[in-house]
C-alpha cells in the first residue's frame, strides 16, 4: 500500500512544527526538525514511486530519486539540512556544550528555507499534470 499523501503530510506538519521551534528559540531543534521534514518529503516521492525508502542522509535520498531532474539549489539545500541530522541532537557531536548552544536564529531560519525548497520539489513532484485546456 502506498502512503506517499501520509509522508507528505507529515513533512508537512514537520515544517510547521519547525517554524514553532523558531519561534520559540529551539534552534537546534528547529534546525533537525527541517531535516526531518526535508527526509519525509523525500521519501513521500520515493514511496509514491513504488520503491523503498531508507536512511537519513539526504543527499542519497536525492540519487535514488534518479532519473527525476534534480536543480543544483535542491542538492546544496539536502547538503546543509544533512548535517543536522546527528549534531542538533548529541552533545557528543560537539568538542564541548550541548546542541542548544550550538545554533542559532541564522541557522533555524536557513534550516526552514531550505526544508521548504524541498517541500515545494516534493509537491510539485507528485502534483498531477495540469492539462491545457482547448
Amino acid at each position: 500500500m502506498l502512503r506517499w499523501s501520509d509522508w507528505l503530510g507529515q513533512a508537512e506538519e514537520e515544517y510547521q512544527s519547525a517554524d514553532w521551534l523558531l519561534q520559540g528559540a529551539r534552534f537546534a531543534w528547529c534546525c533537525f526538525t527541517c531535516q526531518q521534514a526535508a527526509e519525509k518529503a523525500l521519501k513521500a516521492i520515493l514511496d509514491h514511486d513504488g520503491r523503498g525508502q531508507s536512511g537519513h542522509n539526504l543527499l542519497e535520498l536525492l540519487i535514488e530519486l534518479a532519473p527525476r531532474p534534480v536543480a543544483p539549489e535542491l542538492r546544496q539545500a539536502c547538503r546543509r539540512l544533512t548535517r543536522y541530522y546527528i549534531p542538533t541532537r548529541y552533545p557528543d557531536a560537539h568538542p564541548s556544550g550541548i546542541p542548544a548552544q550550538q545554533y542559532d536564529r541564522p541557522d533555524a531560519q536557513s534550516a526552514l528555507e531550505d526544508a521548504r525548497l524541498v517541500l515545494d520539489f516534493a509537491q510539485a513532484q507528485l502534483s498531477p499534470p495540469s492539462s491545457a485546456s482547448p
